[in-house]
């Protein structure tokens, strides 16, 4: 019954996901979820990001969290949209809460979203709110054996930031062994190591965002809408 029941609900999920991601499609947005545990510097990577990109691209963030604005309050002060959603104790965003908002966004005036999800390395992998790739984003606080301890988010990720890699040698982290682990969940995966203190390994990320969104547009012929 409770398989039923989990089958039922991904199925519905996905049928939103499905609607949410036509939509950015036909906007030629290119549509990122980005993943990783409380504290893994998801949000600190979002503020580098958007001070180095808004010139260049234009950005919007959706942030989930249980609780508070707080990490919303510190994107909005890079003079970008976003709009926080709320789970009250849920451990993921869904696709349902992610179109709920999106009518509160200029989707015309978008080239990038950025949907920072729930602090959790479990159930965001599973749940799709309409995205063209999902990222996850480890610390190195966290420990090398998280990939195989938490396979489907490394293996759904397209991209997997090794991230406060200036305290590395404050910590017995294997980064050889972490990122053979991912590239065994996911061969074509991009390993990037960054630090939002030093800024190692940021411009990788960066370009790596720019040539995404570039292909979706050109892709789904956005870049003459």
């Amino acid at each position: 019954m409770e398989i039923q029941v989990m089958e039922n609900i991904l199925g519905k999920n996905d049928q939103i996901a499905a609607e949410n991601q036509n939509l950015f499609a036909q906007k030629g947005i290119f549509v990122l979820n980005l993943m990783g545990s409380p504290g893994a510097g998801k949000t600190a990577l979002l503020e580098k990001t958007m001070a180095a990109l808004k010139a260049d691209l234009r950005l919007a963030v959706i942030e989930g969290d249980l609780f508070t604005s707080k990490d919303a309050d510190r994107i909005a002060q890079h003079n970008v949209p976003v709009i926080q959603i709320n789970t009250s104790g849920g451990c993921h965003l869904d696709a349902a809460m992610v179109q709920k908002v999106l009518p509160k966004l200029d989707l015309e005036q978008l080239d990038l979203l950025i949907v920072e999800n729930v602090g959790n390395l479990v159930c965001p992998a599973e749940f799709n709110v309409g995205e063209d790739e999902k990222a996850v984003v480890l610390s190195i606080t966290e420990g090398d054996d998280k990939p195989l301890k938490y396979p489907l988010i490394f293996k759904e990720s397209a991209i997997s930031l090794l991230n406060k890699v200036d305290i590395l040698p404050y910590t017995n982290f294997d980064m050889e062994s972490a990122k053979t682990d991912i590239r065994k969940l996911h061969p074509a995966a991009k390993i990037v190591e960054v630090s939002c203190m030093t800024g190692q390994g940021l411009d990788v990320w960066y370009d790596w965002l720019r040539a995404q969104t570039k292909a979706k547009k050109k892709r789904d012929g956005g870049e003459n809408q």
